[in-house]
C-alpha cells in the first residue's frame, strides 16, 4: 500500500485558486492580443475565444490563453462594434484591459472588462493609409493624391448622359442586390434599365482575386456598359477589409468605365470608394444616384424645351409684329403710290389725244410720200430684171451649144477607142485568145502538160493539147 502523503484535486485546484485570487484580485491589465476561437452566443449574451501572441518576423505562436465575456465585458464589445463599424471576432488585433481569473473545473481565463476602440480604428486606418500611400507611390499614372482627396483615371471619365447599360459586381446572396434591383425597377419615372451580373463573393480578405477577375471579364466582354456598379449589404467594418485591399484599388482606378461603389459602409470610406468615380453609402442609394444622374438629363432636355418653346414664341411674336408693321408701311406705300399714278394717268389722258392727232398727222404726210415711191418702184425694178433675165437666156443658150459639142466629141474619143480594143479587131491583128476549161487562160501557172486548151483565132477555134512549157523571163523583144 502506497503511504505517500497526497491531497485532492479539488483541494490542488483550490489551493491554486486562491493564489491566483491573492495574487490578481482587485488587478486588471490592458493587454494587446489578436482573436482566435471566438463563440457567441447571443441568448445569454457569453463571448468565449481566445487571445494569442504572434512572433512578428516567424508568425509562430508566442502565447496563448482562454478568455470571455460577459455582462460588463459584452457591453463594451457592443459599444466596440457600434463605435468601428466592425464585429468582433477573429483575427481581430485589439488592446483590451483583462482580469485574471481561475476556476476549478473551466482552469485560467481572463474576462475581458474593456476594448480600446481607438487602438482597433488606428491599427486599420495605418493599414489603410499604408495601401493608399502604395498606390501613389506605384501607380502615379493613375492614381495621385490631391487636396480634396485621391484623384484616380476612373474619376476623370465622363458619365453619359444617360445611364442604362450596367454591369453589377456583387454577390448573387446579397440583400442589397435585391435592393438595388428594386429600386431601379420601379422607379417612378418608368426608366428601363438593362443589366449584366457578374456575381462574385464580395467580403473577406481571401477573395480579391474573384473580384479583379470579374472586372477583368467586364473589360472583356466586348459589351458597352455606361457604368460598373459594385455593391454588396451592410456589414462590419471586418466584412469590407475585402475592400481596402490595394490590388482591387489598383483596378478600379485604372478602370475604362466608370465605376459606382455602394457597398453599405455608413461610417467611413473604404479605399474602393476613394478610387471609383462616384461612391456613396448603400446599394440603394447607387440606384437612387443612377435615377437621380437620368432625371437630370431629362430634366435639362425638358428645360431645354422650354426654352426654345418660349424662344420660338418670343420670335413669331416678334415676326407678328413685324409684319403687321409691315402691312401698315405696305398700305400706306400703296395709297401713296396709286395717288402719284393715277395723277400721271389723268395727265397722259389729257395728253394722249393730243399726241395721237400729231402723230396721225405726221405719219399720214410719210404715208403719201411711200405710197409715190412704191408706185413708181415696181416698173424700174421690173425693167431691170427682164434685162437680167435676157441676158442669162443668151449665157444658157450658148453655154448649151458648146457643152453639147464638147461631149460628141468625147463620144466619137470613146467609140473609137471601143472598136479598137475589141477581141474582134485584135484577133484579125494576129492575136490569139487561149481558153482552159471554158475560162480564158491569162498566164500559164494554172496549165500543165497535157491539157486540152481551145485557141480561138478571127476566123476559126483550134483544139490542142500542151506537149510542153517554156517559161518566158520577160527579157524577148516585144511584138
Amino acid at each position: 500500500m502506497n503511504t505517500n502523503p497526497y491531497i485532492t484535486l479539488s483541494q490542488l485546484t483550490a489551493a491554486i485558486q486562491g493564489t491566483i485570487k491573492n495574487a490578481f484580485s482587485g488587478k486588471s491589465f490592458w493587454v494587446v492580443a489578436d482573436i482566435t476561437g471566438h463563440s457567441y452566443y447571443p441568448a445569454k449574451g457569453f463571448h468565449f475565444f481566445d487571445l494569442v501572441e504572434k512572433d512578428p518576423h516567424t508568425h509562430q505562436l508566442t502565447a496563448k490563453i482562454q478568455a470571455n465575456a460577459w455582462s460588463q465585458g459584452t457591453l463594451r464589445i457592443k459599444e466596440f462594434e457600434r463605435a468601428t463599424g466592425q464585429r468582433f471576432g477573429n483575427d481581430l488585433h485589439v488592446l483590451i484591459r483583462v482580469a485574471v481569473e481561475y476556476h476549478p473545473l473551466y482552469g485560467l481565463k481572463l474576462s475581458l472588462q474593456d476594448i480600446d476602440t481607438s487602438f482597433t480604428k488606428g491599427q486599420l486606418e495605418q493599414q489603410k493609409q499604408a495601401t493608399l500611400l502604395r498606390l501613389v507611390t506605384e501607380c502615379g499614372d493613375i492614381v495621385r493624391k490631391t487636396a480634396d482627396g485621391y484623384h484616380t483615371r476612373n474619376k476623370s471619365l465622363q458619365l453619359r448622359s444617360v445611364i442604362q447599360r450596367i454591369a453589377v459586381i456583387t454577390s448573387s446572396s446579397a440583400a442589397g442586390f435585391g435592393d438595388f434591383k428594386k429600386s431601379l425597377k420601379d422607379n417612378i419615372h418608368g426608366y428601363t434599365f438593362y443589366m449584366d451580373n457578374y456575381f462574385t463573393t464580395v467580403q473577406g480578405e481571401a477573395n480579391v482575386a474573384q473580384v479583379c477577375a470579374q472586372l477583368d471579364a467586364i473589360r472583356a466582354s466586348g459589351k458597352t456598359y455606361d457604368t460598373v456598379v459594385i455593391i454588396r449589404g451592410g456589414g462590419a467594418q471586418t466584412d469590407l477589409l475585402l475592400f481596402e485591399k490595394f490590388e482591387i484599388g489598383k483596378a478600379v482606378a485604372g478602370f475604362p468605365i466608370p465605376i459606382i461603389a455602394g457597398i453599405g459602409h455608413e461610417i467611413n470610406e473604404t479605399i474602393t470608394d476613394l478610387m471609383a468615380h462616384t461612391s456613396v453609402k448603400t446599394p440603394t442609394m447607387a440606384a437612387e444616384m443612377i435615377i437621380t444622374h437620368n432625371r437630370s438629363f431629362e430634366d435639362a432636355l425638358l428645360k431645354e424645351q422650354r426654352n426654345i418653346i418660349i424662344r420660338m414664341q418670343q420670335m413669331v411674336s416678334g415676326r407678328q409684329q413685324q409684319l403687321t408693321s409691315l402691312h401698315g408701311h405696305i398700305v400706306n406705300r400703296s395709297r401713296d403710290l396709286l395717288s402719284v399714278y393715277k395723277e400721271g394717268l389723268s395727265q397722259c389722258r389729257q395728253s394722249i389725244p393730243q399726241s395721237a392727232r400729231h402723230l396721225l398727222l405726221k405719219q399720214r404726210s410719210g404715208m403719201a410720200q411711200l405710197s409715190g415711191q412704191l408706185l413708181a418702184k415696181p416698173g424700174q425694178v421690173t425693167a431691170s430684171r427682164l434685162q437680167e433675165l435676157i441676158h442669162i437666156r443668151q449665157n444658157i443658150q450658148a453655154f448649151a451649144r458648146k457643152l453639147l459639142q464638147q461631149q460628141q466629141q468625147e463620144l466619137q474619143h470613146h467609140a473609137t477607142v471601143i472598136r479598137i480594143l475589141s477581141p474582134a479587131a485584135l484577133l484579125k491583128k494576129g492575136f490569139a485568145m487561149v481558153y482552159h476549161n471554158g475560162q480564158v487562160v491569162t498566164g500559164a501557172s494554172s496549165l500543165e502538160t497535157g491539157d486540152t486548151i481551145t485557141v480561138r483565132l478571127a476566123d476559126a477555134a483550134i483544139h490542142a493539147t500542151i506537149t510542153s512549157k517554156t517559161i518566158i523571163d520577160g527579157n524577148e523583144s516585144d511584138i
